[in-house]
């Protein structure tokens, strides 16, 4: 039993309150969750703050006002308790108004026989998923992206009658505020049977209309060193990157000998909080399936035949900017995945470069890339390992090659950052008799270059490569 579930029972025993939906579900699927949901025949604000003195130290805020819904959060966001009232007059009559029967499902407050009167339990058996009633979907249209997300995470099929009742009533998703959405879509993508998620959206007729950018990548034939279609590859590159996830904690081999030594770094890093409610892994899961989301627009094909998406990364970029702004994703969220669309492509440019790299070539390759550095190796990783047409397995083992010595750079890149400056701007201007401005912010990079790549190492050297780099290098102010 979770803190929040103690809290409730000791703020709430005596009174006509009930534990209802996904606490019980879990239960009986032999499952934890650390989620509770309350209904109680009575005020809803009044309860929650009942369980939020009863937390010692939670806070207690509106969830929503169209819905009376209020919630109780651990500081640290362990657990929370959501309160709602009773509706229909009866625990019974407000199963009935649920999405699905395995949401439908009570016990007492203070503990007793559940209360089951649509089947859930028998459903939950079965792995069947169900709507409560034939206007489920008309009630509140998010749920036919649900009927994906809960089906995705628990691994529950849905029946027949109930995909064709979700596909009826998936245009009314167009309506649906998009941080609504986004609620349901980032658990989709983060649930470990997301490929199943995805398809169950498209078979429910809501891809199109929650991620068009998605559903337009089918069909999508690409150049000989592919095996798929752009929207089969997506998916794959998806999988490949939740595969390499999965490598840094030993559930999975690591492709290529990848990792290596940096195996407990980059699980580290994966697991770091980013924004929304998501890890850098959940992000990354973003950056895979909005990766190529540009190839339809800048398909072409070549006099000679050859099929080309020349600017699909920086394209893709503003394209998943737009999507997430369109979801009300978070500012950091966006510009993270968008970072991850936008360098995609870069490692697979360095591999036709003279091996091994400079240092000014990695350089340049982690400043670009900065701060996805880490992240954006890996999903170039699962790029390369999801192509496989003519030649793949010899641009594998040299995009693997390249890929293992930058994601140790870009480790410690991440972890000591950039060179520290041997000489600051107001000191290289004066010691060069040059003006602030853009040569003098030139200057300075080509300074942090040369320090990285072991070229000079103290400000005197500093100075000395500056002089021989200014226009004119007098040390006389430029006029």
């Amino acid at each position: 039993m979770s803190p929040g579930e103690h809290a409730a029972h000791a703020a709430l025993a005596g009174r006509r309150a009930w534990l209802v939906g996904g606490v019980l579900r879990d239960r009986a699927l032999g499952m934890q969750t650390a989620d509770v949901d309350v209904a109680v025949d009575g005020d809803p604000a009044e309860a929650a703050r009942a369980v939020a003195r009863a937390a010692r130290g939670a806070s207690c805020f509106l969830l929503s006002e169209e819905f009376e819904a209020w919630r109780v959060a651990a500081r640290d966001s362990s657990w929370q308790v959501d309160v709602q009232p009773l509706r229909g007059g009866s625990v019974e009559a407000d199963l009935a108004l649920r999405d699905f029967t395995v949401n439908a499902i009570a016990q007492p407050i203070d503990g007793g026989a559940l209360i089951d009167p649509l089947g859930g339990l028998a459903d939950l058996a079965a792995r069947r998923l169900r709507m409560t009633s034939a206007t489920a979907f008309r009630e509140d249209s998010l749920r036919v992206l649900r009927l994906s997300r809960v089906a995705s995470e628990l691994g529950l099929d849905p029946e027949p009658e109930t995909l064709r009742a979700a596909r009826a009533h998936a245009g009314a998703l167009r309506s649906c505020p998009g941080e609504r959405v986004f609620m349901e879509l980032r658990r989709i993508v983060s649930a470990s049977q997301v490929r199943r998620g995805l398809e169950l959206l498209e078979r429910s007729g809501a891809t199109g209309i929650v991620l068009p950018e998605l559903e337009g990548l089918r069909g999508v034939e690409q150049s000989r060193f592919h095996h798929l279609d752009v929207y089969e590859h997506t998916l794959e590159v998806l999988e490949r990157a939740i595969a390499l996830a999965a490598a840094c904690s030993g559930d999975a081999p690591d492709p290529g000998g990848l990792l290596g030594e940096h195996r407990a770094q980059v699980a580290a890093l994966l697991a770091e909080p980013l924004a929304d409610g998501l890890t850098r892994a959940d992000a990354l899961r973003w950056g895979a399936l909005l990766h190529d989301a540009a190839k339809p627009l800048t398909r072409e094909v070549q006099p000679d035949g050859r099929v080309t998406f020349i600017g699909h990364d920086s394209r893709g970029a503003e394209l998943a900017r737009g999507v997430l702004a369109r979801l009300r994703a978070s500012e950091r969220l966006s510009a993270h995945v968008a970072a991850l669309v936008r360098h995609h492509l870069r490692l697979g440019f360095l591999v036709h470069e003279t091996q091994p790299l400079s240092r000014r070539t990695v350089y340049g390759y982690l400043r670009a890339c900065s701060p996805v550095e880490v992240d954006v190796t890996l999903l170039s990783v699962a790029d390369r390992q999801a192509t496989r047409g003519e030649r793949a397995q010899q641009s594998i083992d040299l995009h693997m090659r390249v890929a293992r010595g930058l994601l140790a750079d870009a480790l410690s890149w991440r972890a000591a950052g950039p060179p520290s400056p041997l000489v600051r701007g107001d000191e290289l201007a004066a010691a060069l008799g040059i003006r602030p401005g853009p040569r003098l912010g030139d200057l300075l990079e080509e300074l942090s270059e040369a320090h990285y790549a072991g070229e000079i190492a103290t400000r005197e050297q500093a100075l000395d490569y500056a002089r021989g780099r200014a226009p004119g290098g007098s040390g006389k102010e430029s006029q």
